[in-house]
């Protein structure tokens, strides 16, 4: 294992990103630049576009990857440098200075499912992707929804069979973000229906190129289509891309979802994107309100919260890198994004007013309904607000379980009683 220094670490990241990266403008350059009116997550692009944006993002990849920064805290045998958590937070520091491509296509690939193949992948299968993705060169997706088994994950129907050295996967997955760019999935499948709910599942690593895979887009009312149904018809995988025991899938799913909502919920923090508080700002000024006192007030509010937030988010994924087991931390990290989330669509409605909802052509108006029309979509992703608070009230707080459904008591004597 390499040792350096957190000052030498941040004087070589530093020099890295002055060779290969632009130093951020000013406020005012901010202001008046190109690009003002990305919303980021929430901005849906034409086609042409948004493959032009990942080619960029697949270079800087590769192009951190190669010179030891794509995978800083990761093992050295698949790339990484093998180094803490700070050093991490160092570059990540040096970075925002610059102006790099955004990197949001690979927000699954290594937030949910490269963690899920250091965890429980075979060798092979670590060897073959691990490197891969943290270079940019692959983009995975995680596949764990269907029509109806959203929230109830355990519910899912998707099934792989065996056969000798192979699994027939076939089933339909919804809900699947970039399914249409990615190469490889991580899915869970049923594959011992005699066994109870939580049991009986196995994950897998699927290539979403093999034959009898259909990725069907899925329109939102943010006008993209993000969001994909994936239906498997014979899909054959290789035993070898078993994550896990066979019937053991559940402690894989769970850490994806861990995994999931420590991504989601650590990207809330206030940063150079979307939350900004130089884009806040610019915001505020160019529309006269940045000596609204009720409109300070509550940016102050969104500010501690966000910060409070990303505090308590990094402190849960620190201790998962330190070999903790994720726990019900994560979950209120989720929650606290789609809260702070809700605040900042509510604070921009407030300023804009009609502005938000009517594309005037002026600049800073109405990119932000992608944003207001957005955020609902983060409420149901990684778990709903409603399971996350059950998490919550029942793994830190000590309630009861909701009561389950009496399901053999007919609803007609329930009613009458």
């Amino acid at each position: 294992m390499s040792q350096i220094s957190i000052d030498d670490f941040r004087t070589e990241a530093l020099g890295f990103l002055e060779a290969n990266a632009q130093r951020r403008g000013t406020v005012a350059e901010f202001e008046w630049g190109e690009g003002n009116d990305d919303v980021g997550l929430f901005e849906e692009r034409d086609h042409e576009s948004e493959l032009v944006e990942i080619a960029a993002a697949r270079a800087w990849r590769a192009t951190r990857f190669d010179n030891g920064f794509g995978w800083i805290r990761g093992p050295e045998a698949f790339g990484g440098r093998e180094l803490s958590a700070a050093h991490e937070r160092a570059y990540q520091s040096v970075e925002s200075q610059f102006l790099t491509p955004p990197l949001t296509i690979f927000g699954i690939s290594l937030g949910m499912v490269a963690p899920t193949i250091l965890a429980h992948g075979t060798p092979e299968v670590q060897e073959a992707y691990l490197r891969n993705l943290y270079r940019g060169d692959m983009i995975a997706c995680q596949l764990f929804s269907e029509p109806g088994a959203g929230s109830d994950l355990a519910g899912l129907q998707t099934k792989a069979e065996r056969d000798g050295d192979e699994w027939i996967l076939n089933g339909q997955k919804v809900w699947t973000s970039a399914a249409q760019h990615s190469d490889i999935g991580e899915i869970i499948c049923r594959t011992d229906p005699d066994q109870p709910k939580h049991r009986g599942l196995t994950g897998f690593v699927v290539d979403m190129r093999a034959p009898g895979v259909e990725i069907r887009p899925l329109r939102q009312m943010t006008g993209g289509a993000s969001f994909n149904e994936v239906f498997f018809t014979d899909v054959r995988v290789p035993d070898s891309h078993r994550l896990g025991d066979v019937n053991g899938g559940w402690t894989v799913a769970l850490t994806t979802l861990m995994n999931e909502r420590a991504s989601i919920g650590a990207g809330g923090g206030l940063g150079m994107g979307l939350l900004s508080p130089q884009r806040l700002r610019v915001m505020l000024d160019h529309f006269d309100a940045r000596d609204d006192l009720v409109i300070r007030n509550e940016v102050a509010q969104i500010y501690t919260q966000f910060q409070v937030a990303k505090w308590n988010g990094q402190r849960a994924i620190d201790k998962i890198k330190a070999g903790g087991l994720p726990g019900p931390e994560m979950s209120t990290a989720k929650l606290a994004l789609t809260n702070n989330l809700m605040r900042y669509s509510e604070l921009m409605a407030k300023v804009l007013g009609p502005r938000m909802t009517a594309d005037t052509g002026e600049w800073g108006t109405y990119a932000w309904s992608k944003l207001l029309l957005g955020v609902p979509g983060m409420r149901v992703a990684g778990g709903t607000d409603e399971v996350m608070r059950n998490i919550v009230a029942e793994r830190v707080l000590g309630l009861p379980k909701d009561p389950g459904i009496d399901s053999k008591t007919p609803f007609r004597d329930l009613r009458n009683n």
